[in-house]
């Protein structure tokens, strides 16, 4: 059954047992308002802005437990809150709402919602909340974030906005972004893509990203980056200021630098190149290391290679720079497997390069 009940400029419009399946609603607003979503039950958002003054609703209830949905949409303070719950106290409740919304292009959106994705496209405001569940799509917005999924993918794209995303699992994607917002991800490979201020200058704040788990590809850190994932790779296009990269299991490359490093992998290759004369850390534990950097007076070298004793491979230094190379006579047998070491040194006193790797050769290499 459809109620429609009207108390002091109050609609309210229920779905309750019997109801029909979907209804539409459009309520008369005024732009800088506030939509608010309060879910208990869950369900799937998406609101797009739209040229009038008003907020239009279109909502889809199916599922097992849709006869027992209440489903309200009400005018509060001259902005619109849309409400669910199950009027039941039912295990298992299932339900798949569907909630399409049109607001003003200037509009606040505010969400709480027990699980579901969101997809706000092409409004400015201020926009706010947490779902316990599903992905987050977010384009053309201009304002300020402070979104939460607990477990889904982000994507936040030709965007001018302030202020931070987190998913807590799953793959994130900033691209053609303006402003200083945080984006992270507790599980997910991590992408960052064209990330400027509004002003068009560099972004205001280093590029921090730690994620529990999944590779992270920054195209462009002008201010410097800090990114560490648990498991994946690292992929840095260009970078000013300096660069510290950790993971624990993948390859790390970072493909232009003019700043210090210091890129460590518990388990893959490092290969890195720097503009310029800038102190160098770096840090397989398995896999090959290549620097590549300019060629100057002062360079310091401080290279040590570990080859264990069941390694199949024989490994090596090869440097267009100038070392004194030395490999140990002896295995040594402290440091669990027993290995051998070859040291690569240059004596200089400007900029240090260390670089530490086992089983795995260094490539040292003069840039063009």
């Amino acid at each position: 059954m459809r109620k429609l009940l009207t108390v002091s400029f109050v609609v309210v419009l229920v779905l309750g047992v019997g109801a029909a399946s979907a209804f539409e609603r459009e309520i008369p607003v005024r732009s800088g308002g506030l939509v608010e979503f309060d879910l208990n039950t869950g369900g799937t958002i998406t609101i797009t802005g739209w040229s009038s003054e008003s907020v239009q609703v279109s909502a889809d209830v199916s599922g097992r437990s849709s006869d027992i949905v209440d489903l309200r949409v009400e005018e509060r303070n001259g902005g619109v809150l849309i409400s669910s719950r199950f009027t039941e106290d039912r295990r298992n409740q299932n339900a798949s709402i569907k909630l399409e919304v049109r607001v003003p292009s200037i509009f606040d959106v505010k969400i709480k919602s027990m699980g579901g994705g969101v997809s706000i496209d092409g409004v400015e405001g201020t926009f706010s909340g947490k779902t316990m569940g599903g992905s987050l799509n977010l384009t053309n917005l201009k304002g300020e974030l402070d979104l939460t999924t607990m477990g889904g993918e982000i994507q936040l794209t030709n965007s001018d906005v302030d202020g931070r995303v987190k998913t807590m699992g799953g793959k994130a994607l900033v691209e053609d972004v303006f402003g200083d917002v945080k984006v992270t991800s507790m599980g997910g490979e991590v992408t960052r893509r064209r990330v400027t201020r509004s002003d068009g200058g560099s972004i205001g704040e280093q590029v921090d990203i730690h994620t529990m788990g999944g590779s992270i590809d920054v195209s462009d850190a002008p201010l410097g980056a800090d990114v560490h994932t648990m498991g994946g790779d690292i992929t840095i296009d260009s970078a000013r200021d300096y660069v510290k990269a950790k993971t624990m299991g993948g390859d790390i490359r970072i493909k232009e630098v003019d700043g210090w490093v210091n890129a460590t992998t518990m388990a893959g290759d490092v290969d890195v190149t720097v503009v310029g004369q800038h102190d160098v850390e770096l840090t397989s534990m398995h896999g090959d290391v290549t620097l590549v950097m300019p060629d100057g007076a002062g360079l310091e070298f401080d290279i040590e290679l570990d080859y264990t004793k069941n390694s199949s491979r024989n490994y090596e230094i090869v440097s267009d720079f100038p070392l004194d190379q030395k490999e140990s006579a002896d295995w040594d047998y402290d440091q669990g497997s027993p290995r051998k070491t070859i040291r690569g040194v240059g004596a200089g006193g400007g900029s240090r390069v260390v670089i530490r790797t086992i089983n795995g050769n260094v490539y040292l290499k003069k840039s063009r």
